[in-house]
């Protein structure tokens, strides 16, 4: 794994991680509650859980790729790393129509902004991370 993609793991992996734990922790359980229920997405309870699990364990497994990747088979980190990579552009894809969603208030969004940055800056992350990979590493699944 080249450095920067070391860094990129690094980073990506603690800040899902957190923003999956702080969900759980006011006022972001309630910003994030309100989110979910004024975006009008569907099955709402899935939603809310889907998201705070689903970071959390994004983060964890950068994390562990990044700490213990080298312990890994070749395949198999290839597959976690890519996953956890496309597991973060899907999420924040959510989080980019949440954002955009005219019902969503500003006041209940991370920066208390609708513009859809810090999703956007996050999917431009996963995707440059996973071309850095295949560009120095061939990802071979």
């Amino acid at each position: 794994m080249t450095k920067t993609n070391r860094i990129l793991n690094g980073f990506l992996g603690i800040s899902m991680f957190m923003f999956g734990v702080l969900k759980f922790v006011n006022p972001f359980e309630t910003w994030y509650s309100v989110q979910i229920i004024k975006s009008e997405l569907p099955f709402p309870n899935l939603s809310f859980w889907s998201g705070q699990i689903g970071e959390i364990i994004v983060g964890i497994v950068l994390i562990y790729v990044l700490l213990f990747g080298s312990k890994l088979k070749q395949n198999i980190l290839n597959k976690t790393f890519l996953i956890a990579n496309v597991g973060i552009i899907i999420m924040m894809l959510v989080a980019f129509y949440v954002h955009l969603h005219p019902n969503v208030p500003s006041e209940v969004l991370p920066l208390k902004i609708s513009p859809p940055i810090i999703p956007g800056v996050f999917i431009l992350l996963a995707i440059a991370n996973i071309y850095l990979k295949v560009k120095n590493e061939k990802l071979g699944c």
